[in-house]
């Protein structure tokens, strides 16, 4: 686990929330507090769809809504000309960047145990946080994955120029 504290709001603000550069995760709760508090919920709840429409849609099956989903839903939310209270989102990784993560040849444990890649994101007091965090089906001892997630949410940051400094 790492905190990263982004140096450039305003950046990876319109990165969030004005590009695709986040769309392949999957939100798994967003709270959001301007005027009132907002709450979602990233659980896609498959009682609300038809049969068909499952099976037309494999991405209603997965558990959570991707970040693509629910992107214009929480920038209506937090655009304005006031800055929010706070907010925080947590995502979980998509799916080919958990592959290409468990993949890793560094990686030690058995990639059975994943159950996910978390990226929490915080705004408080002026200062925007980027917490990653890992998921296990048991607990593990093994900290390889944390290392290669740490690592790998930096690197794509340093390509998205998202400047971020850790603690």
């Amino acid at each position: 686990m790492t905190a990263l504290k982004i140096t450039n709001i305003k950046y990876f603000m319109n990165k969030l929330l004005n590009s695709e550069a986040f769309d392949s995760f999957y939100l798994e709760e967003a709270s959001i507090t301007t005027y009132n508090e907002f709450t979602i919920n990233g659980r896609i709840i498959q009682e609300f769809y038809t049969k068909e429409e499952l099976e037309d849609a494999p991405a209603l099956t997965k558990e959570f809504s991707l970040w693509k989903e629910l992107r214009p839903l929480c920038f209506s939310l937090i655009r304005g000309n006031r800055t929010p209270v706070r907010f925080k989102l947590v995502f979980h990784v998509g799916d080919r960047f958990l592959e290409k993560l468990l993949s890793d040849p560094l990686l030690t444990l058995d990639p059975a145990l994943v159950k996910s890649l978390h990226l929490i994101i915080k705004y408080e007091a002026g200062t925007l946080t980027c917490i990653t965090g890992t998921a296990f089906h048991t607990f593990v001892m093994d900290k390889s994955l944390d290392s290669i997630w740490d690592g790998a949410l930096k690197k794509s940051f340093a390509a998205m120029n998202i400047e971020c400094e850790e603690g």
